[in-house]
């Protein structure tokens, strides 16, 4: 324990060191003005084409803006777009651009100088995604498009080849920030770690699994409702414990400014079991939670052999065999929602009730026992693959299955084999999550279109069901966002009637701030929003 602090000690003396190393004396700026952070996994990419996990999102998201961005309440805004118009198809997208928005400094554009961004730069970093040479992982998001037409500099159409009712969603997606041509030919690959773009803050310096730091954009175009430019903050200072413990060490010591999540380490420290602040913290520290665009589930392969698995007896009677209430208090201090609807999280059009399960072990009870009858099978046996994140959950729902007469194996692996091998059908049954990567409820449901079958798609059930693909085919040239609502609702049924998933609960966001920290909000989609954030 001694050795472990010492070696924290030793990093924060480091990061400090970094820190002061960005600034001159002449340039040194006030604590108050950072805002810290740590990112216990270590940041791939600063590269908006490769922001794919959550940590990459949020450094990336202070660097680089799109032409749409969200509200905290999943309300499309614009951003670098100042309005667009949506033609009768739904195929045609014209965006009007600001005339004022410029990339961050550099050499490249000449002397101390920044450069306007222009429609054109939108048609390279749009058709950019697409390209196999780049590999991004967020070249999905070409799939769809036909065309671009550049009319003027602050005027671009995009074209579709189908209707899409999520598109603007997709384009809040950090994948579809802005870039400069130019500095892409300049710096290649390296743009990973020389990144300029338009964001409130622009990069200064990163030295890998140590520190990174951004500081304040002079030219940001943004303005808050008083009409201050934005952001606030003069910096941003992000480091790399690896380990959750040790953030929410350094967190309680005033050495970084919040902390995202709840992780088994620390949450009874904080929390009492009904998920409230406890005193001793209260005078320092400021909780804020929200329901997160987050599902958490046991999946099937539907596509196995297995006579338990291949069961809609034993999948109901699992859906129906513990209590996920219980389970959430127990496990989560009641952070999260029990899914006691469908797969569609509570927050999005397509949310219903109605399409989930309730505890009943009578009834759990009853269907097993069918499954015995029909099957000449005494002792029904299932393996769940999981990770050790999340064993606690797997032990709890294995101890409320074998009440009913079922007995579950666990068998714990790696996160980055479960992985691979829920993608290639080598798991019978197995925890997964889905995040959403966009605010719309077909970005859930998609994981059940039969032509998504995993490897080359998210279809990891390979569940298959023919009237499940009409609607979610007709949902596609559906604009009315009511009647789109119920075509959801009603595919959502539809997987749940078959039950190829055991929901577990619709997850939360949870932010832990310092008191000094004053605007920090939170969203759906745990977006780290940092342009008008100020500390006292």
């Amino acid at each position: 324990m001694i050795y472990k602090f010492l070696v924290l000690a030793l990093s924060f003396i480091l990061v400090t060191n970094l820190f002061s190393s960005c600034t001159s004396k002449s340039t040194e700026i006030d604590e108050t003005t950072v805002f810290r952070y740590n990112e216990h996994k270590n940041i791939g990419s600063l590269d908006p084409a490769f922001a794919k996990d959550l940590a990459d999102i949020w450094a990336t998201n202070q660097l680089f803006n799109g032409l749409v961005q969200m509200d905290d309440s999943l309300n499309i805004q614009p951003s670098i777009a100042t309005q667009w118009n949506i033609s009768e198809d739904a195929l045609n997208y014209t965006f009007t651009i600001r005339p004022d928005v410029e990339f961050h400094k550099h050499e490249r554009f000449g002397k101390d100088s920044t450069r306007t961004v222009i429609a054109k730069d939108f048609e390279y970093s749009l058709f950019r995604l697409c390209d196999p040479k780049i590999a991004s992982p967020g070249s999905w998001l070409t799939n769809n498009l036909w065309d671009i037409e550049v009319h003027s500099n602050t005027q671009l159409t995009i074209k579709l080849k189908q209707p899409d009712p999520s598109f603007l969603g997709k384009l809040t997606m950090k994948y579809c920030s802005v870039v400069p041509e130019e500095l892409i030919s300049h710096y290649g690959t390296s743009f990973r770690s020389n990144p300029i773009g338009t964001g409130p803050f622009q990069f200064k310096k990163w030295e890998e699994n140590i520190k990174l730091v951004f500081r304040k954009n002079p030219h940001y175009f943004e303005k808050d409702l008083n009409g201050k430019q934005l952001p606030y903050l003069e910096a941003i200072a992000i480091t790399f414990l690896p380990d959750k413990q040790s953030e929410f060490l350094q967190f309680l010591q005033g050495n970084i400014d919040f902390v995202s999540g709840l992780d088994a380490s620390y949450k009874d420290e904080i929390l009492t079991a009904s998920g409230k602040l406890r005193e001793t913290y209260s005078d320092r520290v400021r909780m804020i939670r929200s329901p997160y665009l987050n599902t958490e589930y046991l999946a099937f392969y539907m596509d196995t052999s297995v006579p338990e698995i291949q069961s809609e007896l034993i999948r109901k009677a699992i859906n129906h065999g513990f209590d996920r209430k219980k389970m959430m208090t127990y496990l989560r201090n009641d952070i999260g929602i029990p899914a006691n609807g469908g797969f569609i999280p509570k927050g999005l059009a397509g949310f219903s009730e109605a399409n989930g399960f309730s505890y009943n072990p009578e009834l759990a009870k009853q269907l097993v026992q069918e499954f015995i009858v029909k099957t000449n099978i005494s002792t029904p046996t299932i393996t769940l693959s999981t990770t050790g994140n999340y064993l606690s959950f797997c032990e709890f729902i294995q101890r409320e299955l074998l009440k009913i007469g079922l007995q579950v194996k666990i068998d714990v692996m790696p996160a980055s084999s479960l992985k691979s091998a829920k993608a290639n059908g080598k798991l019978d049954f197995f925890r997964a999550s889905w995040v959403a990567d966009y605010p719309d409820a077909e970005n859930y449901l998609s994981l059940y279109y039969s032509k998504n079958f995993a490897p080359n798609g998210p279809n990891y059930t390979h569940y298959k069901n023919s009237s499940f693909d009409d609607l979610y085919e007709t949902a596609f040239n559906e604009t009315n966002p009511k009647k789109r609502a119920l075509l959801y609702k009603q595919m959502d049924s539809l997987v749940m009637k078959t039950t190829p998933i055991v929901p577990l609960f619709y997850d939360e966001v949870v932010r832990f701030s310092q008191k000094n920290v004053i605007g920090l909000g939170i969203n759906p989609v745990n977006l780290l929003e940092l342009k008008q954030v100020k500390k006292k």
